[in-house]
C-alpha cells in the first residue's frame, strides 16, 4: 500500500461544485440530446424522402463509422501530443456545419442519399477525434478518486438526454420536415462547443516523447506502443474482445432496425420516438445503480453482468410487432433494459481503463480500444445489411441479436471476472495473478464509467 493519503469520499466536495466539471456535463447533455434527434431523422430520411434501399440504409450506418477504422490509431498517437480541449470545441463545430448542409440542400430541392453519405463520413470523423479527446480529457480536470463519480454523472446526463431526445426527434419529425429537425442537432453542437471553450483549467502541452538516444519518437511507434499496452494488458484485452463482439453484432442488427420500423411495421415517428424516449429511463436507471453493484458484487462480476443483459434485450427489440400497443410494450422493455445495462457496464469499464492507465498513454489506449471496438460497427453494419439483403428482415434481425451473446465469452475467460476493486497502480492491471491492492474507488463508490441510427449509443 502506498503511503499516499485520500480524501474520503464524504469529505471531497461534490463534483456539481466543480465548475468545469459541470461545463463538461452540460456539453454532453446538450450534444446527446441534439444527436437523439439525428439518430431517428437520419435513417427517416434516407428511407421515406430518398427511397434507399435495405443495403444503403445499412452502409450509410457503416460509413459514418469507418472514421474509426482510418483515423483513430494514428489521432491517439497525436492527441498525447497535444492540449484536447481546442480539438473538442473544434470537433463540435465541424459535426454542428457538416450538419447543416442537409437542411440547406433541402431547400435548394438537391438534397441526395450520396450526400448523407457524405455529411456521415464528415460527421464520423469529427466524431472519432472528438471520442478519443473526450475519454482521455476527463482525467485532465478530475482527480483519480473522482473519476467514478464524474463518469457515473456523466452517464445521467446521457441518460437525461436520452429519455427526451427521441420524444422530441420523432415529434418534431411529425410537424416539421425531417431536415429541419436535424438543424436542431447542428445547433447543439455549437452549444456544446461553447460549453467546452468556457472551461477555467488549462491543461499543460504534453512533451514530445523521446526514444532511447534522446531523438522525438515517430508517430508509428506511438501508434504501436499503444496497441501492446492494450493487447498486453489482461483486463483491457477481455474489455476490447467483449466490446468488439457486442458492437460487431449490435450494429448488424441497428443497421437494419431503422427498416423494420419505418418500412415493414411503419410505426408513427412520434409514437416510436415517445416510446423510445420513455425507455430510456433505463439509461438512468443504470447510471443511478453503477456507481454501487460492483461496490456489492465485485467490479468483474458487474461487468459480465451487464454484458449478459444484452443478447436479450435486443431479441426482444427484434420481434416488436405491428400492434400498437404490443410494440409499445415490446420496444419500451427491450430498450430499458439494453440501456441499463450499457450504462452500467460503460461506467465500470471506462473507470478502470482511465484509472489504470497512465496519462501520457490515455489518448492511445482510448484510441486503440475504440480502433477496436468501435471498428467492428461499420463491419457490422455491413453484415447486417447483407444479411437484410439475403433474408426477411427480422430474420436477420434475430440472427445478429442471438449471435450478440457471444459477448461473454473474453470476460469468463479472462482475470477480470474475479477483479473485485480497480487495482491502486497502474502497473497491477497488467498482473494476471497475486493479489492487488485496491484504489479508494472500489472502496468508496464502484470498483470502477458512443449517436447514429436508433439504437443506444456503441458501447465505449
Amino acid at each position: 500500500m502506498t503511503g499516499r493519503s485520500r480524501t474520503s469520499p464524504s469529505a471531497r466536495a461534490s463534483l456539481w461544485r466543480h465548475p468545469d466539471f459541470v461545463r463538461v456535463w452540460s456539453a454532453a447533455a446538450v450534444s446527446i440530446l441534439g444527436s437523439q434527434i439525428t439518430i431517428i431523422a437520419l435513417p427517416f430520411i434516407a428511407l421515406t424522402m430518398l427511397g434507399a434501399s435495405v443495403f444503403q440504409v445499412s452502409l450509410l450506418a457503416a460509413v459514418e463509422m469507418l472514421p474509426f477504422l482510418f483515423f483513430t490509431l494514428p489521432a491517439g498517437a497525436w492527441l498525447d501530443r497535444v492540449r484536447r480541449r481546442p480539438v473538442l470545441v473544434a470537433a463540435d463545430i465541424g459535426r454542428g456545419l457538416a450538419l447543416l448542409t442537409i437542411p440547406a440542400a433541402y431547400i435548394l430541392d438537391s438534397l441526395t442519399i450520396e450526400q448523407l453519405f457524405v455529411v456521415a463520413f464528415v460527421t464520423g470523423t469529427f466524431s472519432a477525434f472528438f471520442d478519443i479527446a473526450d475519454a482521455s480529457y476527463l482525467p485532465a480536470i478530475l482527480d483519480r478518486d473522482d473519476l467514478v463519480d464524474g463518469n457515473a454523472n456523466l452517464q445521467i446526463s446521457y441518460s437525461v438526454a436520452q429519455i427526451g431526445g427521441p420524444t422530441l426527434g420523432g415529434n418534431l419529425i411529425a410537424v416539421m420536415a425531417a431536415p429541419f429537425a436535424i438543424a436542431v442537432d447542428a445547433l447543439s453542437f455549437f452549444v456544446s462547443g461553447g460549453f467546452i471553450s468556457s472551461i477555467r483549467r488549462r491543461e499543460t502541452k504534453p512533451e514530445r516523447r523521446v526514444d532511447a538516444s534522446g531523438q522525438p519518437t515517430s508517430m508509428v511507434a506511438e501508434v504501436a506502443e499503444g496497441l501492446r499496452y492494450v493487447l498486453g494488458n489482461g483486463y483491457l484485452r477481455a474489455i476490447a474482445a467483449s466490446t468488439g463482439t457486442t458492437n460487431l453484432f449490435g450494429a448488424a442488427l441497428f443497421g437494419v432496425f431503422p427498416v423494420l420500423i419505418w418500412h415493414e411495421l411503419k410505426l408513427p415517428p412520434a409514437f416510436f420516438g415517445t416510446v423510445m424516449g420513455l425507455a430510456s429511463v433505463g439509461f438512468l436507471a443504470g447510471a443511478a445503480v453503477s456507481s454501487r453493484l460492483p461496490n456489492r458484487i465485485g467490479l468483474g462480476r458487474t461487468i459480465v453482468l451487464a454484458t449478459a443483459l444484452g443478447p436479450p434485450a435486443f431479441l426482444l427489440l427484434t420481434l416488436t410487432p405491428a400492434s400498437l400497443n404490443v410494440a409499445a410494450v415490446t420496444l419500451f422493455v427491450g430498450w430499458f433494459v439494453a440501456g441499463m445495462s450499457q450504462v452500467i457496464y460503460n461506467v465500470a469499464q471506462v473507470s478502470l481503463r482511465q484509472a489504470i492507465t497512465p496519462s501520457d498513454m490515455q489518448s492511445r489506449m482510448n484510441a486503440t480500444m475504440r480502433f477496436i471496438v468501435w471498428g467492428t460497427l461499420p463491419v457490422g453494419s455491413l453484415l447486417g445489411g447483407v444479411m437484410a439483403t439475403l433474408l426477411p428482415v427480422r430474420a436477420a434481425l434475430v440472427i445478429a441479436a442471438v449471435a450478440s451473446s457471444a459477448a461473454i465469452l473474453p470476460l469468463l475467460l479472462s482475470p477480470l471476472r474475479s477483479l473485485r476493486e480497480i487495482p491502486m497502480e497502474a502497473s497491477a492491471a497488467g498482473s494476471m495473478g497475486g493479489a492487488t491492492q485496491p484504489s479508494s474507488i472500489g472502496q468508496t463508490a464502484v470498483a470502477a464509467r458512443t449517436r447514429r441510427r436508433p439504437e443506444p449509443d456503441p458501447t465505449d
